[in-house]
Order: structure tokens, then sequence, then C-alpha cells
């Protein structure tokens, strides 16, 4: 039997083919048997043709015996067909089941052959695969999120603490008339200050939470068409910070599947950073390869300390420069926040030529 399975070679059929060549088997197998068993019943027949109670029970026991062949075959051959195309998948399938149960995803669903079951377990490992993605961008977001908290504490623990030291300077002193006009109208002017930059810092995590609610809105646009409008933008950008810019492509596809008002954003952020810092030029690139579409904004500036490096796409980083503690440090951060939702990503380096060097990417081919 078992060199006949093996001839049949179940693992490549399908289950109806399984099916249908296990019950040729059966068949085969059963009318084998059942013939054995005429040939045994009328030779039993002939040895007590003259025996004194006769031999009408031997039809009775040729019944019975194919009834019993033929059960016994249906139950081998449904046994043999669980246990060759039904039982490993199914283990397979259920000790998956219960590591998912268990939030246990560091595993592999793998079933070596060509029939539903098989499918089946690539389904589930698809969905696996799926729910582990979601499972460590869902980690990923919830560990953003408490360091984005983290730092808004930390950023709001100082204008609180010197507002908290003038509120107890201006009660302690003024019912005693130790303060005058001025230093109190001034005292109060730089709380009124601090006040600000709270609300600055209050709205910039407005800001922030409502990026992932943001939908992501694809559409097909033309390659040049896309350069022409972020050309336009970055030369707008650079004259304002009374720099000038300049700009290369390469593209493999005349087409990006992309939603343009993301990908503006991001670009707009990145030039912005770059004409801030650079001394007299920004430089862009952009590359269309291989369903990616990338920006690489460099200025000429000095570029990027070790810390900036670090600490450049975190929340509320401004750097160790004075001008830069005009702005709140979120234009890096967003920019990598939209990227990821792109399915891309952000990249921080210095240039060959010492300025600062920022890459975005973007999947810019149509979803299947």
């Amino acid at each position: 039997m078992a060199k006949i399975i093996s001839y049949l070679r179940l693992k490549n059929m399908t289950m109806l083919q399984s099916f249908v060549a296990l019950n040729c088997v059966y068949l085969v197998a059963v009318l084998t048997a059942i013939v054995f068993e005429f040939d045994w019943a009328d030779r039993i027949r002939r040895r007590f043709a003259d025996h004194p109670s006769g031999n009408d029970w031997v039809i009775t026991a040729q019944i019975i015996a194919m009834l019993l062949t033929i059960g016994i075959g249906l139950v081998l051959i449904a046994s043999l067909f669980y246990k060759l195309k039904l039982k490993k998948p199914l283990e397979i399938l259920m000790s998956a089941s219960e590591k998912i149960s268990s939030n246990d995803l560091g595993f592999h669903v793998s079933y070596d052959s060509k029939d539903e079951m098989s499918e089946l377990c690539r389904a589930f490992e698809k969905m696996r695969s799926q729910l582990e993605s979601n499972f460590k961008a869902l980690w990923r977001s919830v560990e953003e999120r408490n360091q984005l908290n983290a730092i808004f504490a930390h950023d709001l623990r100082t204008p609180l603490s010197i507002m908290k030291g003038y509120s107890e300077f201006i009660t302690t002193y003024l019912p005693q008339k130790r303060i005058s006009e001025e230093k109190l109208l001034d005292t109060i002017k730089t709380m009124e200050t601090h006040i600000l930059r709270m609300e600055r810092y209050v709205e910039s995590m407005n800001s922030i939470q409502k990026l992932d609610d943001m939908p992501i809105n694809k559409q097909e646009i033309e390659f040049d068409t896309l350069i022409a409008l972020l050309d336009n933008s970055a030369s707008r950008i650079a004259d304002q910070s009374g720099k000038t810019s300049d700009s290369c492509r390469s593209a493999d596809s005349t087409l990006l599947f992309v939603d343009m008002d993301l990908v503006m954003q991001v670009f707009e952020n990145m030039v912005a950073n770059g004409a801030r810092y650079a001394s007299n030029q920004v430089n862009v690139d952009y590359l269309v390869y291989n369903g990616i579409f990338s920006i690489t904004v460099i200025d000429d500036g000095s570029g990027f300390s070790d810390v900036d490096l670090r600490k450049s796409v975190l929340p509320f980083y401004r750097g160790v420069e004075p001008e830069a503690n005009e702005h709140q440090g979120l234009g890096l951060y967003i920019c990598k926040v939209l990227c990821e939702k792109h399915q891309g990503g952000l990249q921080v380096a210095n240039s060959s030529s010492g300025g600062g060097k920022v890459t975005a990417s973007f999947i810019c081919h149509v979803d299947k």
C-alpha cells in the first residue's frame, strides 16, 4: 500500500485528485478482496455440499465478509486520507492558532505540498506576517507616542518652573509693596511670554496627534509635472531665506503614484530646514528607481553635528544653534512620520562636501 501511495504522489495532488486516487485504490483492493471471498465461499460451499446441515450458511457468511471488507476498507481509506492530506496541516494550523492566541507571532507557517491545505497554510502565514507587521507598527507607534509625551513633559517643565518661581515672587513681595510697578510689569510680560510658549507647544502636540489620522490619497501624476511643482516651491522658499536652489533628476518611470500633498509637505519642510542652515545654496536631487521616489536635499552649510545626527528627527529638538531655538523643532520629525505613512522613510546624514543631507523616500508604484 505504501508503495502505491508513493507511486500516486499524493503530495502533488489537490484534495479532490487525492480523494479520487485513493478511492480508485480502495475499489481495486475491495473488489480484489471480494473476488477472493467469492472463491473462498465457492470452495466452502463445495466442501459442505453433502453435509447433513447443508451449506446455506455460506451465503450469509459471504455477505457478512463482503460488508466487513467494504466497511474496513472505508475506515482504512478515510484514515489514510486524513493521515496523508489533513493531519499534518491541521496540526500546523492548530499550533499556529495557539501561538497567535498567546500573542506569539515569532514563527512561520510552512507546509510543503501543492493542495488546498498548502494554500490555506500560505494564507495563514500571510495573515500571521501581516499581524506581526501591524503589531510591530502599533508597538513603534506606542513607543513613539510615549517618547513624544516624555519630551513634551520635559519641555513644558522649564516654562512651568519659571512661571511658578515668578508666581511665588509676586505673591511674596507684592503684598509687602516691595515690587516696583516697572518690575511687576516686566515680570508679567515674562510670564506672558512663557504662556505663549506653552500654547505653541500645545498646538504643536495637536498637530502631531492629527498626523496619525491623516489619510493617504495617492494619485497618478507625471514625474516632470511633480518636479516642476517642487522646483518652484524650492525656489520660493530659498528666495525667502536669501539663498539659491538648484536641482537634478533621474527616473526609470515617467508616472508616479503618490500623495502629492503629502510629498509637497515633506519637501517644503526639508527645503526650509536646508535653507535655514545653508550658507548660499540648497541642492535637490530627485530619483525614481525600482518603485521608490526619493528626494535628497543638500545644503552648503556646516552640516549636522554628531548630536544632531542622533536627535534631529526627534520631536521638539531644536539643535544647539541660537537661531534654531526660534523654531519648535518639529520639521524633520513631521517629515519622518509622513514618509513612514507613505511606506517610505527619512534619512539624515552629512554630504561629502560637509553640508547637511536629508533624504526622504516614498513608495510610488501602483498598489496591488
